[in-house]
């Protein structure tokens, strides 16, 4: 970890990028093996990832961003960010529900809508990732980067069960394995340039930090309410709110005991 550390953030948050990356291939790979997936797993998968990632936007986003100097009061920063944030998710799914462009050649439009829909909301996940990187070292603290490390892997355990989820509708509609495969890992490579950007940009432009942090917590929160609860919550309850506890319990003890 200490090499880990020792690095530039940009490169943090590219090595960070490619873990996330190889675990949505990883799970788009199940499609070479069967056309059905455990339910109950993947809905405790998911929910644990909800609970981690509505954690990780307090804890490794949010809270930061409210501890930045910036020319407006904290409050309105933060609220102004996180509330853009938010209203990016919410505008790009209406667009993409009412385009009335042609899918054919990813089976409907409902899988075609799910792709990329996935693929849109990977960006600010990337961008989230990169940004908590580049503030590591203005908060000038030892798990300042752990902390951004963890953000990561909430992503990434959240990226397995979403390149199954992305994969195996495909295949389902008579896509072949490989094609079902190309297309999930697609979804998830857009969050290698975005992590990469979002450490530049927080790094490279002064006053963007608050801003960057709270953005990319309301389009996380967004994502997790759009997408990974309904998900999770339309099969067994019990076991999606157990996940999302489990998940949200993990990362805050982690994030306070060694941030």
């Amino acid at each position: 970890m200490q090499w880990f550390t020792s690095l530039d953030g940009w490169v943090q948050a590219l090595l960070a990028s490619l873990m996330m990356y190889l675990m949505t291939a990883l799970g788009a790979s199940f499609v070479f093996f069967s056309k059905k997936i455990n339910k109950t797993f993947l809905t405790a998968l998911t929910g644990l990832a909800a609970g981690i990632m509505v954690a990780a936007s307090f804890f490794s986003l949010l809270l930061p961003a409210i501890e930045q100097e910036s020319a407006l009061p904290s409050y309105i920063t933060v609220t102004l960010g996180f509330a853009l944030g938010g209203a990016f998710i919410v505008l790009s799914d209406l667009a993409l529900s009412r385009s009335s462009l042609s899918f054919h050649s990813i089976g409907d439009k409902k899988n075609a809508l799910l792709f990329l829909a996935v693929t849109l909301h990977n960006i600010p996940e990337g961008m989230s990732v990169g940004v908590a990187f580049a503030v590591a070292p203005a908060m000038g603290e030892g798990g300042a980067a752990l902390s951004a490390f963890l953000l990561a892997v909430g992503i990434a355990v959240q990226n397995f069960p979403e390149g199954m989820c992305v994969a195996f509708p495909l295949r389902a509609k008579g896509m072949s394995p490989l094609r079902s495969f190309l297309f999930s890992q697609g979804s998830g490579a857009v969050e290698i340039p975005a992590c990469v950007v979002g450490a530049l940009a927080a790094t490279a432009i002064g006053g963007i930090l608050p801003w960057a942090l709270s953005f990319s917590a309301g389009a996380m929160i967004a994502v997790v309410c759009s997408e990974l609860i309904p998900e999770c919550f339309s099969g067994n309850k019990t076991v999606a709110s157990a996940g999302l506890i489990a998940g949200f319990c993990l990362m805050m003890i982690l994030d306070l005991a060694l941030g």
